[in-house]
């Protein structure tokens, strides 16, 4: 994943991302190496992108402009959201205050660890 300015249109690292994701292990066959599916908000409805999608083997379901919401996308973005506001409730990661990308990049992870420390010790 790279690490891009704040005032950057996600739109932008779709492909790149896409071209970051690791190999599926641990099903039986040759590995994965893409998504069947990907699920986006009106930021990325662009024909563009689909066809880029399209070629790529993926299935994009994006909601589309100008159509009202009801779409279902809501269902499976919420995760997401939710991650990304569990995120926020560091006042570190909030806005991005260090100028070298390792640094930030580790107290994201530390974040993500303290997230899942939190989670684990409710199931317990």
């Amino acid at each position: 994943m790279s690490l891009t300015g704040g005032n950057r249109n996600d739109v932008t690292q779709l492909l790149p991302l896409l071209d970051k994701v690791p190999a599926v292990a641990g099903v039986v066959g040759r590995p994965r190496r893409r998504p069947d599916t990907l699920f986006a908000d009106r930021d990325y409805d662009h024909d563009k992108y689909r066809r880029l999608l399209r070629q790529r083997g993926i299935c994009p379901v994006i909601a589309e402009r100008g159509q009202p919401h009801g779409t279902g996308l809501g269902t499976f973005r919420w995760v997401v959201e939710r991650t990304i506001s569990w995120l926020h409730g560091f006042r570190r990661l909030r806005i991005r205050w260090e100028r070298r990308d390792d640094i930030h990049e580790a107290f994201l992870g530390l974040a993500v660890c303290l997230i899942t420390h939190r989670d684990v010790q409710m199931l317990c």
